[in-house]
């Protein structure tokens, strides 16, 4: 069935406490959606978020960011008073995320919600505790120790604490009680909102697209807790770490710097961790869609010591044997595949096998030298289109600085007029295409430009912050997307 929808992280929610959350604004753009005639709200990946404040660089694959808890609700609940959260500076511009300012305040005010939390436990939270265990305690018990630590990196701790000696292990559980308590509040008041939220999206017919990044960061839970599962020494650091080769785009490559898989020991063990990660993204998300899908096919393996991508080996991955463990396991998967980029052969195949839709990206599709898998013509409706994704600019921002033969390839392709406004042009494009579904920015929706750019990759310091204002997001404009929703059959009958 044909459907679109609108992609718009929690983070970029409008809020009066610095950043989105999964309070009042989060329903009000559920119900924008729903005027819209909207089916999916895609979102990046909702974990806690850790230097750079990229959320595909995470301390924990399973947990929840807590940023996103809304302090409104807490007040309902008796945790904390409007007093206290408008006593805090949350920031200064309307349109960003300062990240400096939430990492010294939002802390502090939740362990004042802490305090009220424990002299009343909720009657579901240690249901919640057992239900999670099985990352909740190491993830519980690793922010505590980085606390402890000043915020270093798990590899800079003391070695028996590094290698989870049980012994120590005991110690650290008895010593950091009321931290690693804290820390397990902070998941289930985030996992509440978020489970009410999603709730009320599914009511209103609005699916939820989340991100699973294909890699997890080494400063992790996941890596500290497993690291029998990941490429490391007998010191537990990193042999050999995640990134791409160079390209035309970047002549060192890309240096990620994620531990790479042990895919031999996983295989054995059944693919315990990624069954244990799917599992819980598909009861988090509605639609899982999976970054870097070539990966799994093979992927690009850079000495831990080197300073650039250049001198990377290809590996073989796992193919479709994971896949197939999974669906004996997990059932029928729900998940789009990011397979953008220069794809082999094989990596064609692994997604063909699968029997998950890819993506096409508009801004990719008018260089007029060659023909381009993008270009809405070659589409099957097998797949999901996007004018462009967090990490692309906004489509005024690319018209801005794509080469003129491709701004006029696109203007003839498409018909673009300024009548019509550029973005609502491209927009249309990717309504109109044969994919099942269509995904654009809101971003573009409101016709912003390069300073409403999400993510520049390989830059720090500058990304992740943007956000809408509330008198943005206004029925007027839900009812001009319905027009063009409908007139592209893309409404539910």
């Amino acid at each position: 069935m044909r459907a679109s929808g609108i992609l718009m992280h929690i983070s970029s929610l409008p809020s009066d406490y610095g950043i989105g959350t999964l309070g009042r604004e989060a329903r009000k753009f559920v119900d924008f959606l729903e005027k819209a005639g909207q089916a999916y709200w895609q979102i990046l990946p909702v974990c806690p978020t850790s230097y750079g404040d990229s959320p595909y660089q995470s301390f924990s694959s399973f947990a929840g960011n807590p940023y996103f808890i809304d302090l409104k609700m807490l007040c309902k609940d008796g945790y904390l008073t409007k007093k206290e959260c408008d006593s805090y500076e949350w920031g200064s511009k309307e349109t960003e995320v300062d990240f400096g300012i939430l990492y010294e305040n939002r802390y502090e005010l939740l362990k004042k919600a802490h305090m009220r939390f424990l002299k009343k436990e909720p009657d579901d939270f240690c249901a919640f505790c057992e239900e999670e265990k099985d990352w909740l305690e190491s993830y519980a018990q690793f922010m505590a120790l980085k606390d402890a630590h000043g915020g270093v990196a798990w590899s800079e701790w003391e070695s028996e604490i590094r290698f989870r000696n049980a012994d120590a292990m005991q110690s650290v559980v008895t010593k950091y009680l009321d931290e690693i308590h804290f820390y397990k509040m902070l998941q289930y008041l985030f996992f509440k909102q978020w489970r009410s939220l999603k709730k009320y999206a599914n009511e209103k017919g609005i699916q939820i697209i989340g991100d699973v990044p294909i890699y997890v960061a080494y400063d992790s839970a996941d890596v500290w807790a497993n690291p029998n599962q990941f490429y490391l020494d007998e010191n537990l650091r990193p042999i050999e770490v995640a990134g791409c080769p160079p390209d035309a785009f970047t002549e060192d490559g890309q240096l990620w710097g994620n531990p790479l898989f042990r895919w031999d020991v996983m295989k054995k063990d059944g693919y315990c961790f990624w069954t244990k990660r799917i599992r819980a993204m598909s009861k988090l998300y509605d639609v899982v869609r999976i970054d870097h899908f070539r990966g799994f096919d093979s992927y690009y393996a850079i000495p831990a010591n080197a300073t650039t991508a250049k001198n990377g080996v290809w590996k073989e991955g796992p193919g479709i044997d994971l896949f197939h463990v999974l669906e004996e396991k997990l059932g029928k998967l729900n998940i789009i595949v990011e397979d953008l980029g220069f794809l082999t052969p094989s990596v064609k195949k692994l997604v063909k096998d699968s029997g998950f839709p890819g993506m096409k990206v508009l801004q990719f599709a008018f260089d007029p030298r060659e023909e381009s898998d993008y270009i809405p013509h070659t589409y099957h409706s097998h797949c999901v289109v996007y004018t462009g994704t967090h990490d692309n600019d906004t489509i005024l921002g690319w018209m801005k600085t794509a080469p003129k033969e491709c701004m006029d390839y696109a203007k003839k392709y498409l018909k673009l007029t300024k009548d019509e406004g550029y973005h609502w042009g491209m927009m249309r494009g990717a309504w109109a295409s044969v994919s099942d579904l269509a995904i654009v920015t809101m971003q573009d929706v409101l016709g912003l430009g390069s300073s409403a750019r999400m993510n520049t990759p390989s830059t720090l310091g500058c990304n992740w912050k943007w956000r809408a204002k509330k008198e943005e997001i206004t029925t007027q404009l839900a009812r001009k997307i319905r027009k063009y929703a409908e007139l592209y059959g893309r409404v539910k009958k």
